[in-house]
């Protein structure tokens, strides 16, 4: 597999169709699935193909998230609903290893993304929405940097509770660099 962005544990590469079969099982898992919009839809392999051609053809940047030490692939994420004029996009990820979560992972993915975001991309503003019962994933953006920017009240509805929507962002401004600022000017000329 291509390496496109290594950190320390990870790496980040462009999704392969090929891997659309794990990807729709992980999407298929509940304990994956409740945080995520797709919660409520079955989803096949084809769906799961589907779903990258279509984001890939309207500029998104989905990779898949893979372990650097046995090159196992453990989750995905990217970033989504890219507005080059103002700069801004939205970021996601998921890890679908269960046996992977609370590892660091997400966090150095998280990191990684948003270095690619601000260092390569030219972003100013990335954004996220994840729902309130979703604390793993509120602790690992702030841990990243993410500050809460607001809150939709009671948008979702699971079991018969209704949780908020909490959104937060980072400005490339607040964001002090991870990996490839470094690699980036070590390959310019002075």
């Amino acid at each position: 597999m291509t390496r496109k962005i290594e950190g320390d544990h990870i790496y980040l590469a462009p999704i392969r169709h090929e891997d659309s079969e794990i990807y729709a099982r992980w999407l298929n898992e509940a304990e994956t699935s409740i945080y995520l919009a797709v919660f409520p839809q079955l989803v096949t392999p084809e769906s799961s193909r589907d779903y990258f051609v279509q984001a890939t053809t309207r500029g998104d940047h989905l990779v898949g998230i893979t372990l650097k030490e046995n090159n196992t692939l453990i989750g995905s994420g990217g970033l989504l609903n890219i507005d080059f004029i103002n700069r801004k996009a939205e970021i996601g990820l998921y890890i679908g290893a269960q046996e992977c979560l609370n590892q660091g992972y997400g966090s150095e993915s998280v990191m990684l993304l948003l270095d690619y975001g601000f260092q390569v991309l030219n972003l100013n503003s990335i954004y996220l929405a994840p729902y309130s019962f979703n604390t793993r994933a509120i602790r690992c953006y702030e841990k990243c940097g993410f500050k809460t920017a607001g809150c939709l009240r009671e948008t979702r509805i699971i079991n018969g509770r209704k949780y908020d929507q909490i959104y937060m962002d980072i400005l490339a401004s607040e964001f002090p660099g991870y990996r490839l600022k470094e690699k980036i000017k070590s390959l310019l000329p002075e």
